[in-house]
């Protein structure tokens, strides 16, 4: 699809169909980069998206132990229940 470049201060814009937005998944907000000289929109990421991919990559490597030794507390030390 051909369109023209639209003036909005000393920035350009492109006014995107209505059909095109809806395919693409695009709202309010978009991220915008440069990927081999193309000017390429998407929808936001979510940040932690893949951590449960990379949780589990951590879990199969062995990788998943703690960083720091577990240090008991009071509130290990002290008997409780569970109350409903």
């Amino acid at each position: 699809m051909k369109t023209k470049l639209v003036r909005i201060g000393n920035s350009r814009g492109v006014r995107i169909p209505k059909p095109l937005l809806e395919e693409a998944g695009l709202t309010d907000e978009v991220e915008l980069r440069i990927v081999e000289s193309r000017i390429v929109l998407e929808a936001p990421t979510r940040p932690r998206r893949q951590w449960a991919e990379a949780a589990a990559d951590l879990s199969a490597r062995g990788e998943d132990a703690p960083l720091d030794e577990l240090l008991p507390t009071e509130f290990d030390e002290s008997e409780w229940t569970w109350e409903t």
